[in-house]
This record gives C-alpha cells, sequence and structure tokens, in this order.
C-alpha cells in the first residue's frame, strides 16, 4: 500500500476530464516539439557546419521568451485566457507548418529559419503563462501538486524520448516530415485548450503596458512565499548549474571517456523520470514549501558530491539524485507560486516564473564555465554546490511563511511571518 502510494497520484486525470484533455495535448505536443529541436539543429548544422550558427539556435529561442515574456504575462491577466491560449497555440502551428514548407522546398537561408524559430517562440512567450494559470482554475488545491507532477512526467518524457523519435523521423521523412507532424500535434493541444471553460481572470484585469508589468513585479518582491520559492530556483539554477562542466569533468576525473559524458545527462533525466514516477510521495504530503526547500538542498548537495566523486559510478548516482531532488523542487515550488498568487496576477507571475526557469540554467551553465576556467571543473561544481545549499538555508531562514505554509483538505494556510 505504500508503494502505491508512492506512485505519481493520477487523481487530476481521473476526476478531471478538462484537464486530461489538456495533460494529452501537452504530451503529445512536447514530443513535437522535441522533434522539431532535432530537425532545426540538424538542418542548421547540415547547412553551415558551424556550431556558432547551431548555438544560435537556442538564443532564437530564449530571446524572446526573456525580453516579452513579462509583457505577455501583463496580456494574459487581461483577457479570456482560453482564447489567448488559442491564438498562441495556431500561431506556434503555424510556425511549424511553414518550417515543413522551407524544409520540403530546400535552400532557404538559415537566418530564415531561425527567423521563424524565433517568431514561434515569441507565441511561446504568451502561452506558456497562460497555460500556467488553468491547472489552479481546473484542479482543487490539494490535487494542484499531483497535476503539476503530471505535468512534470509529460515533459520529462518528451525530453527523454522525443530526440530520439525525432532522429528516427529525421532519418525516415526528412527535416519537412518533422516540421508537419510537430504542426499536427498542435491540433491536439488545440483540442486541450478549446475544450476548457471561459477563463477571464478574476477581479480587476491587469494595467496595460509597462504599468502591468510593474504590478506584477510588484507583487513578487512584496510576497514572500512567491519571492522565496523564485529565489530558490535561482539559487538551484545560477549558483550550481552542472552541464557546462560535464566535459571538463569527465576529462579530470574519468579520463575524457565520451561513453561517460553521455551518461552523464542521461542520469540526471533517469533520476527526474523515477522520482516523477514517484511522486505521490511527496506531492501528498501538506507543506510543499519545505518540499522545495529539501529538494533544493539536496541538489546542491547531490552535485557537490559529484563532484568528489572518485569513481564514474558514484558520479552518476548522484546524478540521478540531482535530478531526482531537481523535479521535487521544481514540482513543490510550482505548487506553492500557483496557491499563493491572487487569480488576477496569475499570468505575470507565471511569466516571471517561465523566465527564471529559462534564464537562470543558461546563466548558472555561464557561471560555471568562468570558474572552472579560471580554476578547475572540481571547484566550480563543488563550491557551486555548496553555494547553492547556503542559499537554500539562508531563504528558508529568511522566510517563515515558506516553511509554515501548508495544504490541507481544500484549505491553504500560511502562518503569520510569512
Amino acid at each position: 500500500m505504500r508503494v502505491l502510494r508512492a506512485l505519481a497520484d493520477i487523481t487530476p486525470l481521473r476526476s478531471s476530464p478538462a484537464f486530461r484533455r489538456l495533460w494529452l495535448g501537452r504530451v503529445f505536443s512536447g514530443f513535437g516539439g522535441q522533434m522539431t529541436l532535432v530537425a532545426v539543429m540538424f538542418q542548421v548544422w547540415d547547412q553551415t557546419g558551424s556550431t556558432a550558427w547551431t548555438g544560435a539556435v537556442g538564443l532564437a529561442q530564449a530571446l524572446p521568451v526573456i525580453v516579452f515574456g513579462l509583457f505577455a504575462g501583463t496580456l494574459v491577466d487581461r483577457v479570456d485566457r482560453r482564447k489567448f491560449a488559442l491564438v498562441m497555440t495556431a500561431g506556434q502551428a503555424a510556425c511549424s507548418v511553414l518550417l515543413a514548407v522551407q524544409g520540403f522546398v530546400g535552400g532557404v537561408p538559415v537566418l530564415v529559419v531561425l527567423g521563424l524559430v524565433a517568431v514561434q517562440s515569441c507565441f511561446v512567450a504568451g502561452g506558456g503563462p497562460a497555460g500556467r494559470t488553468f491547472i489552479p482554475r481546473l484542479l482543487p488545491p490539494e490535487q494542484l501538486p499531483a497535476g503539476l507532477a503530471l505535468n512534470r512526467i509529460a515533459f520529462q518524457g518528451a525530453m527523454l524520448l522525443g530526440p530520439a523519435l525525432g532522429g528516427l523521423l529525421l532519418g525516415w521523412l526528412g527535416v519537412g516530415g518533422c516540421y508537419v507532424v510537430d504542426a499536427l500535434t498542435f491540433g491536439l493541444a488545440f483540442y486541450g485548450v478549446f475544450g476548457l471553460p471561459a477563463m477571464r481572470p478574476d477581479g480587476e484585469g491587469s494595467r496595460p503596458g509597462l504599468r502591468g508589468v510593474l504590478d506584477g513585479l510588484a507583487f513578487l518582491v512584496r510576497t514572500p512565499v512567491v519571492r522565496g520559492a523564485l529565489l530558490t530556483d535561482l539559487a538551484a539554477t545560477v549558483l550550481s548549474m552542472p552541464i557546462s562542466l560535464f566535459p571538463l569533468v569527465n576529462e579530470e576525473h574519468f579520463g575524457g571517456d565520451p561513453r561517460t559524458l553521455g551518461l552523464f545527462l542521461s542520469a540526471i533525466a533517469v533520476g527526474g523520470v523515477a522520482a516523477s514516477v514517484f511522486s505521490g510521495a511527496f506531492t501528498r504530503l501538506p507543506r510543499p514549501g519545505l518540499v522545495m526547500l529539501a529538494g533544493s538542498a539536496a541538489w546542491g548537495v547531490a552535485l557537490t558530491v559529484f563532484g568528489l566523486a572518485p569513481s564514474p559510478w558514484l558520479g552518476l548516482a548522484c546524478l540521478a539524485l540531482a535530478g531526482a531532488a531537481d523535479t521535487v523542487s521544481v514540482v513543490s515550488r510550482g505548487a506553492l507560486v500557483q496557491l499563493n498568487t491572487p487569480d488576477a496576477l496569475l499570468g505575470r507571475v507565471a511569466a516571471a516564473e517561465q523566465i527564471v526557469g529559462q534564464a537562470g540554467p543558461d546563466i548558472g551553465n555561464l557561471r560555471g564555465g568562468l570558474v572552472a576556467g579560471a580554476t578547475s571543473g572540481t571547484f566550480a561544481l563543488v563550491s557551486g554546490g555548496l553555494l547553492c545549499v547556503a542559499a537554500v538555508v539562508a531563504v528558508g531562514a529568511g522566510t517563515p511563511g515558506l516553511r509554515r505554509f501548508a495544504v490541507r483538505g481544500t484549505s491553504m494556510t500560511a502562518r503569520p511571518g510569512s
């Protein structure tokens, strides 16, 4: 019985047909997005043979989200979020269709391909915050962590299997065929959103433009639980993101074996998937703040030990633990943010959360690379892990409401001092 309770809680899929349709749409569109990423990378590399150009693909994806995200969040808090999400989904699908057309035609300049990727990311900048506002409307508070864990399973499944499936389709159908499959998956995502009820924000709508953005930022600053949740995420990503250090650490510790290097990322993914599958063990706990803090601290500890690991098997075990801790932290943080944000501000707060999730790992990988260049990969990993733990402890100590916030039944409580 305890094992069954530790498995992912699928109650949201059983109890809410609207959530079930939305989730299935996200599953398929997530796979399609990963296939398109593989196709874009292959096409850009095939046309240029340059790692600078393939690196520009990531920039084309990230920059619109960072630049336009907060303004898109303001718009999300002014309109019917369902209709807005439908427009954003249709826009992403249209970009996939255009990518498919140029993939079949061939000979299109690489800047055009990157431009289409950037335009599609503009729609992601709006659709992401809109989509994050749906679950609090569809599920009662006690089911929210379980719903977010199910979303995490969909995301990690796409990350783990999507690229491999994309590679197979690329060899079979070519780049144009991959883009077509992605466009078709957006049809399922559109259907999932189309079946939702009207989703106008509760309360007073957002003020237009920069004033609405500033209102959202002011809420983040004056709300300790939400602020602490986002600061915890930044502590984990900016201070201790390990991906850029993997080649150097592999060289320093394990002789530069490419097979070991390939297993590093897989170990993190395997740990994350395992934590998602057994997410019932933590989504049913009443204090998501404590769970988030513990998960973020465990991430830092696991990476610290990885930096000191004398054998590849211990290192891989540490990375699997880090992947599991990351999933625990991400799911709990999402529950904290959504349960502590008024509906009228959900779009702007979701946009801020999306930007933190996009920019934090990139900055963290840059930090790790710079520190390793001045010292060593081991020092960069160990110091980053220890700094992460120290920052998480500081956030937890300075934010009593983060530790005390509890979800019991349909009531949410945050004791005084939050």
